[in-house]
């Protein structure tokens, strides 16, 4: 085997204090070949995005330490010991990285066309002319459309699928030997998703360049790469060709990673997590859980032609009226879910925002016992606003960081009167962190101290202190590891099968909603083009647009 990457015994520290350090990548050893495709796989934490950090050399220079015993060697040629002009040198043109957030790492105020550009200009000595003309035809290259318009647009004015395909055309402008595409599909729709990944498979053949693909989901490599390595905590669980990892996983851990993810084709009452699998507790024989609405359920709430319009300037002195829900109907049954899909920009989470008044409606109706939230005085509303509450998307932006979780929990309660006083109140909030898996000194710390999957479930406990009969989750799961999906999904089922929660299941990831959703509604476009329970519609989809949202499901995903 041609070896393009080596890495050998790579060890990275990072400073906590004066006296402490974390050993954040333990002695791994791997190897990418020449015009190949290994994925690296492992959640959040496993060291994956350091250890290819530390081969671009992008790691804090004071506050790392890699082991001297450690090589990384890229061509026969050490890596760890060259200067910061040779790295800088090597890691432009010879390798390259795609990053996870293409808004982050993309600058807000230069245009894309001057971004990649710079690259060109910088590593290959190209002139300004020369530069834009090899720009408009990687934009070609990566699918960018109209790239001379969009040439000269800003990163804010285009959509995430082509920003990350920017991203992709100023990793390959140079032409490189390696790419690291580090979790480049994570926050996108699954269309978009399928074309990135189809895209990097068609560059690196055509390129004959080696990729070295970052993800925390196993099931996503299935179709482009070539071997898997698995990480966990730091160190190599598992290496191996690919179809030898998803046929026989030798590893619990790798077994784990396969089958946390729901399935298309089975609906256990519970999902397992990575600990049943470590600890050998999995149940292969759980029973499946039955989904559907039926004629008899209590509509909870139902919405009639909703509508959401925004005004969109236009000109010096004009506007347009831009319709991002048109005529939206559906109703929803106590104790069921509902779960709608979309790509972004099909108005599924202003649908579910203009249902909390957090939009004001531009028409419709949303009858809840009979009255119409979308239309009653504030006052009256104020009522009504605890019974229907809404997870978001992002735990991270969504908690208050200067509040304690304590803070967080009481403040609702205190809004709405929920209790007699703080003590009764401080004892609901112990409880509520109890039912959602956190310890009990979770309630005196902040939101910072916590994992991902910790902060929705903190999210998730403050929506509880209303004690909702409607929840509105907004890409609830999408941002969160497997196992963690998975932990948060068996506890949003719980709460429903205690409570009778009624949840709306807004979602782009398709494997989730089959397994959580009664039914399914399909949006495109800001209307609804298809909806059903949700084994009829993913069985015998009739939509084309829904047959295509189908089709972009990963392969290894179930």
């Amino acid at each position: 085997m041609d070896k393009l990457l080596e890495v050998q015994n790579l060890r990275v520290s990072f400073k906590v204090d004066k006296k402490n350090t974390f050993e954040a990548v333990k002695g791994i050893s791997f190897a990418i070949p020449r015009n190949a495709t290994v994925a690296l796989v492992g959640e959040s934490g496993s060291g994956k995005s350091v250890s290819s950090l530390a081969i671009m050399g992008l790691l804090p220079a004071l506050t790392t330490i890699i082991d001297p015993a450690s090589r990384v060697l890229f061509d026969g040629r050490e890596v760890l010991h060259l200067s910061t002009a040779e790295r800088r040198a090597m890691c432009g043109k010879d390798i390259s990285m795609i990053f996870q957030e293409p808004m982050s790492s993309l600058n807000p105020v230069f245009t894309v066309g001057y971004q990649i550009a710079e690259v060109l200009r910088q590593h290959m000595g190209m002139n300004r002319q020369q530069a834009r003309a090899r720009t408009l035809e990687l934009l070609a290259e990566v699918g960018i459309p109209d790239p001379d318009k969009k040439i000269d647009a800003y990163p804010s004015q285009m959509s995430g699928g082509q920003q990350q395909r920017v991203m992709i055309a100023m990793a390959i402008a140079c032409e490189p030997k390696l790419l690291i595409a580090d979790e480049p599909t994570t926050a996108l729709d699954v269309t978009i998703q399928k074309q990135i990944m189809e895209l990097i498979a068609s560059l690196q053949k055509k390129h004959q360049m080696s990729v070295l693909f970052i993800t925390h989901d196993l099931g996503l490599v299935g179709e482009i790469a070539d071997e898997v390595i698995v990480m966990r905590h730091g160190e190599v669980r598992e290496t191996g060709a690919a179809q030898d990892v998803f046929s026989a996983p030798k590893d619990n851990y790798t077994r784990a990673l396969l089958h946390c993810r729901p399935s298309l084709d089975a609906r256990p009452i519970r999902l397992p997590v990575i600990a049943d699998y470590m600890d050998g507790k999995v149940n292969v024989d759980l029973p499946q859980r039955e989904r559907g609405y039926k004629p008899d359920d209590e509509i909870v709430l139902d919405v009639r032609n909703l509508k959401k319009s925004f005004w969109l300037r236009e000109g010096l002195f004009g506007k347009r009226e831009f319709q991002a829900v048109k005529d939206v109907s559906f109703k929803l049954p106590r104790g069921k879910t509902l779960g709608v899909v979309g790509e972004s920009g099909s108005g599924k989470s202003t649908m579910g925002l203009t249902l909390l008044r957090l939009h004001q409606a531009t028409g419709g109706t949303a009858l809840f016992e009979g009255k119409d939230l979308l239309s009653m005085p504030a006052k009256e509303y104020m009522a009504y606003k605890r019974r229907i509450q809404i997870i978001f998307q992002n735990p991270y932006a969504s908690l208050n960081p200067r509040f304690t979780v304590g803070q967080i929990l009481l403040e609702p309660m205190r809004l709405h009167s929920i209790g007699a006083n703080d003590r009764e109140r401080t004892d609901m909030a112990m409880a509520l962190l109890e039912r959602v898996g956190l310890p009990p000194h979770a309630y005196h710390r902040y939101p910072h101290e916590f994992s991902g999957g910790q902060r929705q479930r903190i999210a998730i406990a403050r929506c509880l202190t209303m004690k909702p009969e409607i929840l509105v989750c907004d890409e609830s799961v999408s941002a969160l590891d497997v196992s963690v999906q998975a932990q948060v999904l068996n506890l949003l089922q719980d709460l429903q099968d205690e409570f009778g929660l009624s949840y709306i299941f807004i979602s782009h990831d398709l494997s989730v909603v089959k397994y959580i959703s009664d039914q399914v509604m399909v949006m495109n476009k800001g209307e609804v083009v298809e909806m059903a329970n949700s084994d009829d519609l993913y069985r015998n989809p009739t939509h084309p647009y829904t047959r295509t949202l189908l089709g972009a499901i990963p392969r290894g995903a179930g």
